[in-house]
């Protein structure tokens, strides 16, 4: 059965081009409901209205009837299914059992019958079709919710189910109604699983519609590299991600020309980037050279009409990333970093830990990264292609920081050494500081010479701290002719265990382990997907990370100048180096 594609109003590029009226039909919507309703339908605009259908539910582009709306006739539901059949979109949040069996509600709906609902613990939501509503959601993913089976009536198309007594009910169905579409969730019951990541993505793409994109987009990669590089990994996460095929690689080295055609048979490659951005099958290119040149490439790409994803950093000076964003904007572009590593598995349960309030009003933050052995060998550890020791874990652990501490810090001072490793240019230890005019502040340490490791994460807040520390991650196996083989992963590669120790009048501290989060792989990817094929919001903003750059630049130009404090975003054009 095909299902109608909801537009909302875009310009087609990823960029909303008006408003959406929303209308919420229930008697029962309080204000904290209301508050999450309007957070998980921005930039909707989200009108509630308790007493019943408003006398000017034709201007709502979709309609949500949040369990049972006041006194709905059987000509108020005709007026509303005339209403999506003209093309608008209609979600209904757990409609109780009784209003769908003795009044109108259960015709509109299309439901033969609900319930009763199960007591609120946790369920598991599997994707039971293909759908606009679920694609790239996880085959399965858990919510905490008072869960409400539905009993469609024939016609209507399940997306999702959740297992009850080991048998599959529908939890998600759409129906065809006129040029518009009737979504029926048994989810959702409970505020709380409102804010689930994944349900919330599935009743948002219900109520605002898709994009309007919905052919496959071409990608091209600029610097395919050697193999477990970050081309061939960008390869590997297109090729993983539905909507996104990867095009075309552009190198100027035929050995990784030939590598990229190796690893992907079906794709092109060329030697010039000026072949690639004139290659009409390429929608989005992503940049994936030394830093020193991202900033060129992503203008020419972005000029060219392409969408561009660079790797972490945009670019090295607040000046560039100014003009790439502009540019973006001027061209209706796309521009987006891929600051993969807000998806950690670590950092994912640091920051739900900070979020939900555990350590309290955060006032320090402290990273780590480095041991003591020789570093890499490649541009990485050269200052004219990596633009500094500062610029290459610093894109990471810097835009963590950002997340955790919101505002701009008001001064940025770094310290550097060169002491041990002289083959390289970059320095072996560079440390950075900041501080915000509230008085809380932050501190980065990347270092080759540090023997003893200091904690991956030091969080204080006013209620607790939280800690994790590197772990070696060792692989040991017997192979055949060679015995014992042991293999040592890169340090940072292995998420950690944090431990969180709160103080508790009369009892002193009582500390908490807090594991990984589940593993979100290629997020970045898919979020890039949903938001130019479904228009959903971009996950890392170019204008999010100006403010990475902004610190990056002057903890460069700190170090340069002896650790002298300077303002991140200032003009340091005249600055030295």
């Amino acid at each position: 059965m095909e299902l109608p594609v909801l537009v909302q109003r875009h310009n087609g590029r990823g960029l909303a081009a008006a408003t959406t009226r929303v209308v919420v039909l229930g008697t029962d919507v309080g204000p904290e409901r209301e508050a999450v309703l309007r957070a998980l339908l921005l930039p909707a605009e989200v009108t509630v209205s308790r007493a019943g259908l408003p006398a000017d539910l034709e201007r709502a582009d979709a309609v949500i009837i949040d369990g049972a709306p006041a006194e709905l006739t059987a000509a108020g539901a005709r007026r509303l299914l005339d209403h999506v059949a003209r093309g608008a979109a209609l979600l209904a949040l757990a409609p109780p059992p009784e209003a769908v069996a003795q009044g109108p509600l259960g015709e509109l709906l299309g439901l033969a019958a609900t319930g009763p609902a199960l007591p609120e613990a946790e369920v598991f939501a599997a994707r039971a079709a293909e759908s606009a509503l679920t694609r790239r959601l996880d085959a399965e993913f858990p919510v905490v919710d008072s869960f409400l089976p539905l009993d469609p009536r024939g016609g209507a198309r399940t997306v999702l189910t959740v297992s009850v007594a080991l048998r599959p009910r529908p939890a998600l169905v759409e129906t065809v109604a006129g040029a518009g579409r009737v979504v029926v969730s048994g989810l959702g019951g409970t505020t709380a699983a409102l804010r689930n990541p994944q349900l919330a993505t599935a009743l948002r793409r219900a109520v605002l519609g898709a994009a309007g994109v919905e052919r496959d987009l071409g990608v091209g990669l600029v610097g395919y590299g050697p193999l477990g590089g970050m081309g061939h990994s960008h390869g590997l996460a297109v090729d993983a991600t539905p909507g996104l095929v990867l095009a075309t690689v552009c190198d100027s080295v035929p050995a990784r020309c030939a590598a990229a055609r190796a690893d992907f048979p079906a794709v092109r490659t060329v030697d010039t980037v000026a072949e690639l951005a004139a290659d009409p099958s390429v929608d989005i290119v992503v940049i994936a050279t030394p830093p020193a040149l991202h900033a060129e490439l992503a203008l020419a790409m972005l000029r060219a009409g392409k969408h561009v994803v660079c790797e972490k950093p945009l670019c090295l000076r607040v000046a560039d990333a100014d003009l790439l964003i502009e540019t973006a904007r001027s061209h209706a572009a796309v521009l987006t970093v891929n600051q993969n590593r807000r998806w950690d598995q670590d950092f994912t349960a640091l920051r739900a830990a900070v979020d939900a309030g555990e350590v309290g009003e955060v006032f320090n933050v402290e990273t780590f990264v480095g041991g003591f052995e020789h570093p890499c060998r490649a541009w990485h550890s050269d200052v004219s292609l990596s633009g500094g020791a500062v610029y290459d874990w610093g894109s990471h652990h810097l835009d963590w920081i950002l997340q955790l501490l919101p505002g701009m810090p008001e001064t940025v001072a770094t310290t550097g050494h060169k002491r041990v490793w002289h083959d390289v240019t970059n320095l072996d230890q560079v440390r950075v500081r900041l501080g915000w005019a509230d008085g809380r502040e932050a501190q980065f340490l990347q270092s080759d010479i540090a023997a003893v490791r200091p904690p991956k994460f030091y969080v204080q807040g006013t209620s607790g701290t939280l800690a994790g520390w590197y772990r070696p991650l060792t692989t040991e196996r017997i192979e055949a002719g060679r015995g014992y083989v042991s293999e040592t992963a890169h340090h940072a590669e292995a998420p950690v265990e944090l431990v969180l120790r709160r103080y508790r009048s009369g009892m002193g501290t009582t500390e908490t382990r807090i594991p990984p989060a589940p593993e979100r792989r290629f997020a970045f990817h898919r979020n890039l997907a949903d938001h130019l094929q479904l228009g959903e919001p971009l996950a890392v903003t170019a204008e999010s990370v100006r403010r990475v750059i902004a610190v990056l630049e002057a903890a460069h130009h700190s170090g340069l100048a002896g650790g002298a404090p300077l303002a991140p975003g200032a003009a340091l054009l005249g600055a030295a180096g």
